[in-house]
This record gives structure tokens, C-alpha cells and sequence, in this order.
């Protein structure tokens, strides 16, 4: 059974944390540890510029960008394809080497079985969530999975509906890094992503990793990792140091934090 007061917080989350938080809920009360959503504007999209959150290993998510999955990943091309969902099996992962690869690094984090299930919105928007656990891939895991997709949509439909509003916020702050990363550009200055650039203006508001990593729903490694980039691009020392360059570059303003 679903929770429907989760779905309604699901609805009324005031912020990105508690809907998150709300997701991954209704996610173990299905019977799946970990859940990943992530929704682009378009099929045409770029996969980096997704709204994404996911309570995935910090690592496993890190690894999985780094080297491209996204652009391999059998799930995914399935998603673009087709409205259906996918219900994994191991043998999905064998078309070539990286999706094998792929596969079994995702066991080692602890996703060894799952569903994946498509989001295609009414403006052309793309995107899947996929609802993982560590169980055997087995035809028993697959059987109790099937049996729970019709509320793994309904979670599904409910999710893509609630976020909207963050996808907005998400949008507008990918604009405004683009128009920050082109004026940095022109003057000379080392490119940010938009998580460093995120991280950045929290430590500009007085944030520590700590509360950083609380605000953006991952890790406090994850936050260091980032502004130990950072400072190595700006070469300084602190990331006081590192914000006041920024500054100085035009690619944060103090009124940053309290948009």
C-alpha cells in the first residue's frame, strides 16, 4: 500500500530536501532502498543539465557521471523509446562492454535489481525514475516487482508533478550559471559547474558543509569534493579565498543566495 500522506507532502514539499526526502520514503515502502529521478526539457536535452535527485551512493552517482553511463545505459535508451516500464534482468546489460561494466559496478553499490520507468511530460519533457535494491535478480524478485507497478507509477506521476516547480528553480539557476560561465569566460576565468557553483554561493551565505550538504541532498564528502575543485581552479588556499575570487569575477553576487 502507499502512503497517501506521503504523496500529499510529496505535493507540498517546500523545498527540494523534504521532497526528496518524501520520494525516497514511499520508495522503501514499496520495498526499494534507493530511487533515482531525473527529468530534462527535452529529448534533445543534454542528460547533465537534469533536474536529478537521488539517494544513490555519493560515489556510484560520481563514477556514473564521470564516465558518460547515461549515454549507454539500456534503461535509458528503453525510456526514450517507450512509455512501459523495464523491469530489470541482467541480461539487458550485455550489448557491449560499458553497459556490462555499468551493471556490475551498480551491484557493487548495491543496485542489482530494479524498474525503470519512463517520464515523457506534456511540453516535450524526458525523463526516468528507477527504483533499485540490492535484491538477487532473480525470477522471484522480478515477479513481486511487476506486481507493484501500478503504484510505482503512481509515485511516478506524482513526482514528476511535484517537482515541477523545483525544475523551474533548477532552470533559472542553469541560466543564470550560463550567462555567468560566458561573461567568466570572456574574462579569462576557470569554469564552474553548477554544483560548484551552488556549493560556492552557500559557503558565500555562511554555510558550512555540513548544512551545504543538508540544503543540496548529499553528502558533506561530496560537498568538500566540490570545493576542493574549486579552490584548485581559483589555486588558493581557503574557500573564503575562493569566494572572494568569485566575487571579484562576476560569477556569484552576494544577492546570489537569497534568490
Amino acid at each position: 500500500m502507499i502512503d497517501t500522506a506521503l504523496l500529499l507532502e510529496l505535493m507540498q514539499a517546500k523545498d527540494t530536501t523534504q521532497w526528496s526526502s518524501s520520494l525516497f520514503t514511499l520508495a522503501r515502502g514499496l520495498g526499494f532502498d534507493q530511487v533515482l529521478f531525473g527529468v530534462v526539457g527535452s529529448r534533445d536535452a543534454r542528460f547533465e543539465s537534469a533536474f536529478l535527485r537521488s539517494n544513490y551512493s555519493d560515489v556510484w552517482r560520481e563514477r556514473y557521471d564521470r564516465n558518460g553511463f547515461a549515454y549507454v545505459d539500456p534503461t535509458v535508451s528503453h525510456c526514450v523509446a517507450s512509455s512501459l516500464p523495464m523491469i530489470w534482468a541482467p541480461e539487458i546489460f550485455t550489448g557491449n562492454a560499458q553497459q556490462e561494466a555499468l551493471y556490475e559496478e551498480a551491484g557493487a553499490h548495491g543496485i542489482r535489481s530494479g524498474v525503470t520507468l519512463p517520464v515523457h511530460g506534456p511540453q516535450g519533457e524526458f525523463g526516468v525514475i528507477s527504483f533499485a535494491s540490492d535484491a538477487r535478480p532473480d525470477a522471484d524478485t522480478r515477479r513481486a516487482m511487476a506486481q507493484e507497478l501500478p503504484r510505482l507509477a503512481l509515485v511516478r506521476d506524482y513526482a514528476f508533478a511535484s517537482s515541477e516547480k523545483f525544475r523551474e528553480q533548477d532552470m533559472h539557476q542553469e541560466m543564470l550559471l550560463r550567462e555567468a560561465q560566458k561573461e567568466a569566460l570572456r574574462a579569462g576565468a576557470p569554469r564552474l559547474t553548477r554544483r560548484e557553483l551552488e556549493v560556492l554561493q552557500w559557503v558565500m551565505a555562511g554555510k558550512s558543509s555540513w548544512e551545504i550538504a543538508r540544503i543540496t541532498s548529499c553528502s558533506e564528502a561530496t560537498v568538500n569534493f566540490h570545493l576542493a575543485n574549486v579552490r584548485q581552479k581559483f589555486d588558493v588556499n581557503t574557500r573564503q579565498q575562493a569566494v572572494v575570487k568569485a566575487i571579484a569575477l562576476g560569477l556569484i553576487t552576494p544577492e546570489d543566495h537569497h534568490r
